[in-house]
């Protein structure tokens, strides 16, 4: 029963995996890109790494899994946060679409 649960999240995290780089190849800037990779992506690598744990337990693997799923957890938001505050600082411009700049309007100066 363990292994079908782990075999279901493998499978959903995957399904999330195709979905973010799907997101990536489709959205029209950088920063709808690093939304769409980041919030798919992550769910699914931890989702993964989740469905790997169910099917290994508690072994070495299984520890280590657990431990990717913090660490990546904790660093992909920050990472893209990052990444998209570099990018509007040095001047990419948004979608022409785009209804809003949160950051334009925190930050005037900048």
């Amino acid at each position: 029963m363990i292994e079908i649960a782990g075999m279901a999240c493998i499978a959903i995290g995957l399904l999330f995996d195709l979905l973010g780089c799907i997101g990536l190849v489709r959205m029209p800037d950088i920063y709808n890109r690093l939304q769409a990779a980041t919030k798919c992506v992550t769910f699914g690598t931890c989702s993964i790494m989740f469905g790997t744990f169910l099917m290994v337990g508690f072994s070495s693997t299984g520890v280590k899994a657990l431990l990717c799923i913090v660490f990546v957890a904790l660093t992909a938001p920050v990472s893209a946060h990052a990444l998209s505050r570099a990018a509007h600082k040095s001047g990419i411009k948004l979608w022409d679409k785009s209804v809003i700049d949160k950051y334009r309007e925190d930050y005037p100066n900048e």
